[in-house]
């Protein structure tokens, strides 16, 4: 099969390489569309531990497919089934996972991450995955491109969870990406009366209007123009959807009274420590967090919004590559060219 295999900093190869054995307890899996993400894009652009010269490693986790093979003592599933899958999952116990909150197990495992992933023709799905329930049925209206989309969309769901947006409440998003704009869908389904999208790329802000026009945009310094849209008071909720420590402070600095701050993008590890005026959290009773990934509850509850039809994902994806053209697909995802870029593999 052909594979997209990173090797190191900068060093993403295609590949032909064997098909995954299945064994007892596991899934093989014909891939039909994988999504680049912005973790694709670190792991080129930085490398990354679990892909060395030594042990190149298949990346990608955003991805459906159809069941090409089940394993020996594997029920529940069909050959050719369609399916997508959540990509995180535990090889142990522990109270987190227990919890629900396996995601956040500092042992958690994931395809494209820990092991190889979506960019290739076939992707061997773990038994700990499959017996944990990381491998969903798709009905047959629900494209491979929207459902590939289910992993990066439950990841935002979590951090709508933390933050609470109810009818009413104005949302800003820090951010006009794929991400930005998924924020943006949830926050409208949940009632926000003002949802606001602040980015420096007009032909990203113009594209988020065009799919929804109560979309509310702000380009560049976005300071004054919040502050004048909610009359001084500032957003309700304010996400940071970048990876811009300036972003962080200033989401402190403008949210209002009572008002919930989620940090979304994860920073570079030089840049991780942030100046916070936290007498603003203290004197305007702010909630501030984060949200990492997303639980199997959270990405079930996004692929049956989907499946339901009150949310659409398929709008995000403005570029589709082929296999062989991953790199060029990164590249073009990495310079803030439309949306979300969509890797097409199989039928």
């Amino acid at each position: 099969m052909k594979a997209a295999r990173l090797f190191g900093k900068n060093d993403l190869r295609i590949q032909d390489i064997p098909v995954p054995v299945v064994l007892p307890g596991e899934i093989l899996l014909r891939t039909a569309v994988a999504s680049i993400c912005g973790t694709d894009i670190r792991m080129l652009k930085h490398g990354h531990a679990y892909a060395t010269e030594e042990n190149p490693l298949v990346i990608g986790h955003e991805l459906s497919g159809t069941i090409e093979k089940l394993g020996e003592g594997v029920a529940g599933y069909a050959v050719g089934q369609r399916v997508c899958v959540a990509p995180n999952y535990n090889p142990r116990r522990s109270r987190l996972v227990v919890a629900g909150d396996g995601h956040l197990d500092p042992d958690y495992r994931a395809l494209g991450i820990h092991e190889d992933g979506a960019f290739a023709e076939f992707v061997r799905i773990p038994a700990d995955a499959v017996a944990q329930g990381n491998v969903f049925p798709i009905a047959d209206h629900v494209s491979f491109k929207e459902a590939a989309l289910i992993e990066p969309m439950s990841c935002v769901y979590n951090a709508y969870e933390k933050a609470g947006t109810r009818p009413g409440d104005t949302v800003l998003i820090i951010g006009g990406g794929p991400i930005g704009v998924m924020h943006a869908k949830i926050s409208r389904l949940a009632g926000a009366a003002k949802v606001v999208i602040n980015d420096f790329h007009a032909e990203r802000l113009e594209m988020a209007r065009s799919l929804d026009p109560m979309f509310l945009t702000i380009q560049g310094d976005v300071r004054a123009g919040i502050l004048e849209m909610t009359g001084g008071r500032g957003p309700d909720v304010v996400i940071t959807a970048c990876p811009a420590p300036e972003a962080q402070t200033l989401a402190v600095e403008i949210a209002a009274v009572n008002g919930r701050v989620v940090f979304f993008g994860g920073l570079p590890k030089d840049r991780a420590l942030v100046p916070l005026d936290t007498n603003l959290i203290h004197y305007r009773q702010l909630m501030v967090t984060g949200t990492t990934r997303q639980s199997l509850r959270q990405f079930q509850a996004c692929l049956e919004l989907v499946t339901e039809g009150v949310l659409r994902l398929e709008d995000l994806v403005t570029a589709t590559y082929s296999l062989e053209n991953t790199t060029d697909a990164i590249a073009a995802m990495a310079s803030a060219r439309g949306l979300k870029t969509s890797l097409q593999i199989g039928a």
